[in-house]
């Protein structure tokens, strides 16, 4: 891998061959587990100039229309996370000479307090050409890790390293992004033909969607995701680049049934009652699922990109036969994508049901894959993959000229794509939103058998039973079989979070800096034998603090929690009171802990305590005041499976009801980022 400096440049050509489709990945970390950056692309002309607003690419305008830009969104990576945008640089129109990839941050936030800042750039395959690590980025909030640039026909990389103080405006203003100063006017979606938002506001709405609503796991009544600039805060004035045009997402309450009584049951366009066998259910979700990837674009292009595909014609194939040896070998499903000639090929390997993967059925669709020259394998499973410990043991051959990606899905990430898509973010429209909710429907299915992680594996019982009786000694594989489950299943848990409210959800990896992956769970396994517990941490965007998940195995009790800074100006009792306000529809039992600046503990009760008397919070001792730990407990499940009173159906449970009944209330009144360009669009 190509190191550089800054000011650096190198031709792209020079390090792959596979570089018309790449992926750039903005890193970096916090050793509080909370900082973040926000990335954004511009697309620029000659002059060094967005040719319009829409050349501009951030969280609300994530996909260019043509495919050649597309924000995928934050992966955990080493003891951070990962921004990774997907470029198709032979989509990128020709009067566009340089691409900026930059990041912002907020609320005062700089990104000399991140650590290991660092940019990436992979081949369509997958691979790692270039890396550019940032270690003087200063007190700026704004910043420019680097931009791909034309010359002489061929792309080039730039490791640039500018800040900004101004922020993410001032950056988009410098390259002629025009920023709205109307703190009066909504966001309101621009239809064709419609000359201002004025009009627009007193257009006939578009009718709403016919589709049900899918059944989901019980959740209280959660507000509508916010972002910075929904609103004006304080009485300054919240800028907003212009909306974009409006997409079609499921209707906030759902139609009335005409149905005579609940008995009957509507039509279905993916039915399930058939089902009868593990063969029958992973024929039918492969076809169900790449069917609806090539008829809904925005879908299939966001569940291909990640894995180096151009945007492009997309078709898709079930029952395919392929020569390999004297057994020709039939994939699950092979997906096509054709952009300027060119074809992009990936072979589907799919299980359902909780069956795992087999190695060697794997291998042999890579070297399949590499003898025709397809660019990808892709397992589609149960299981959730996690990094550096691969589901299967596959060797790929490094030796060919042509290399193969072996990429992994998992069906819970399936269906977050879908519900983001059509419950958040919208698609192009109404017969695509129906499709996406019909597919949602039939994985949400419980005859389906594309439920995601749902078995703690076989060494959970032995494991429970060993911290029970204290015989489980600190190096027993089996624990570190446990840990691995319960990561797979905290990235499940945020995946389903994530989709439900339309935010970014991911785990906090904690470790000392430079540990890999392999270590620190190592040392997660020791901690489970000598003290019996598992615990993870999970950031929710817009959240005010890091929301802990924990099992006791030796209690048999879920705790969830979180812990808010006390404010940085008033007096404590305002502050106490203030809180059991917010709380007010919160769960009685809800445990309420004052934390302080010394080892002694602040007092500590229940809210249903709390409530009438809110100074009950106060340190007697006078001790100040550094913030609040919010808790609830719960029984846990004991079943390796999906049970009723199953282990990782109580998590979710557990993880969905305090996000519910607690953080939600939190973060109505918590401060909100203030950009001048973070907006909610509208489409």
């Amino acid at each position: 891998m190509y190191e550089m400096v800054k000011g650096a440049n190198v031709g792209l050509t020079a390090l792959s061959e596979n570089v018309d489709a790449v992926v750039v990945s903005l890193g970096w970390a916090s050793s509080t587990g909370e900082g973040d950056a926000d990335v954004s692309v511009l697309l620029l002309d000659g002059n060094g100039k967005v040719r319009s607003d829409a050349d501009f690419y951030f969280y609300n305008n994530p996909v260019a229309a043509d495919g050649s830009v597309q924000l995928l969104g934050k992966a955990p990576a080493g003891e951070g996370s990962e921004d990774r945008i997907g470029f198709d640089l032979t989509a990128i129109p020709a009067d566009v000479e340089r691409i900026v990839v930059a990041a912002s941050r907020y609320e005062g936030a700089r990104f000399g307090e991140l650590e290991d800042l660092r940019v990436t750039l992979a081949d369509g395959a997958g691979e790692e050409l270039l890396r550019f690590a940032i270690d003087d980025a200063g007190s700026v909030s704004a910043f420019i890790f680097g931009e791909l640039y034309r010359r002489a026909d061929e792309w080039k990389f730039r490791a640039v390293g500018q800040g900004y103080d101004t922020g993410l405006a001032g950056l988009a203003t410098d390259f002629g992004v025009d920023i709205e100063d109307d703190a009066s006017r909504e966001d309101v979606a621009v239809p064709a033909g419609v000359e201002d938002a004025e009009e627009a506001e007193n257009a006939p709405a578009a009718a709403p969607v016919a589709v049900e609503a899918a059944p989901q796991a019980a959740l209280p009544a959660v507000p509508a995701p916010r972002r910075a600039g929904d609103d004006t805060e304080a009485g300054r004035t919240v800028s907003r680049p212009r909306t974009a045009k409006k997409k079609v997402t499921l209707p906030k309450t759902v139609k009335k049934s005409l149905a005579e009584n609940e008995s009957w049951k509507q039509a279905r366009l993916f039915p399930v009652s058939a089902l009868k066998s593990d063969r029958d259910r992973e024929t039918r979700a492969t076809s169900v699922l790449l069917s609806v990837m090539a008829q809904v674009p925005e879908f299939g292009r966001r569940l291909t990109a990640a894995f180096g595909a151009p945007a492009g014609r997309m078709e898709t194939f079930t029952e395919v036969s392929l020569p390999h040896g004297e057994t020709p070998r039939r994939p699950d499903g092979v997906i096509r994508v054709e952009r300027a000639g060119k074809l992009w090929t990936a072979l589907l390997e799919t299980k359902t049901n909780g069956n795992a993967l087999k190695s060697e059925q794997v291998q042999a669709y890579m070297d399949i894959a590499a003898r025709r020259g397809y660019e990808a394998v892709i397992t589609l499973s149960n299981d959730v993959a996690l990094e550096g410990s691969p589901l299967v043991d596959v060797k790929i051959d490094g030796r060919r000229k042509h290399k193969v990606a072996l990429r992994h899905l998992s069906w819970a990430e399936v269906a977050h794509q879908a519900q983001l898509l059509i419950r958040h973010e919208g698609v192009g429209n109404s017969a695509h939103a129906w499709l996406l909710q019909e597919l949602l429907h039939y994985l949400q299915h419980e005859n389906s058998g594309c439920h995601g992680f749902q078995n703690m594996g076989a060494a959970w019982v032995p494991v429970r039973k060993g911290i029970d009786d204290e015989t489980l000694w600190q190096g027993d594989p089996r624990a570190l079989e446990v840990v691995e489950s319960w990561e797979r299943l905290i990235r499940q848990v945020c995946l389903g979070l994530g989709g439900d409210l339309g935010q970014k959800v991911l785990p906090v990896q904690r470790a000392v800096r430079g540990t890999d992956p392999a270590a620190r769970r190592a040392r997660m396994a020791d901690q489970l034998c000598a003290e019996g517990r598992l615990q993870a941490e999970l950031r929710i965007d817009g959240a005010p603090g890091v929301l802990a998940v924990g099992a006791d195995l030796r209690t048999g009790r879920l705790r969830t929690s979180i812990e808010i800074p006390a404010p940085a100006q008033g007096y404590p009792l305002t502050w106490a009171k203030r809180l059991v306000r917010r709380l007010a529809e919160a769960p009685a039992d809800l445990h309420v802990e004052t934390l302080v600046d010394d080892e002694t503990g602040g007092p500590r009760g229940t809210l249903e305590r709390l409530r009438p008397e809110p100074a009950d919070l106060l340190p007697k001792n006078g001790a100040k005041i550094t913030g609040f730990r919010l808790t609830l407990f719960k029984g846990m499940g004991n079943g390796r499976g999906s049970a009723e009173s199953g282990f990782i159906r109580s998590v979710d449970e557990a993880v969905q009801r305090f996000y519910g009944t607690v953080v939600v209330h939190l973060e109505r009144t918590a401060p909100r980022r203030s950009s001048p360009t973070e907006v909610t669009a509208t489409g």
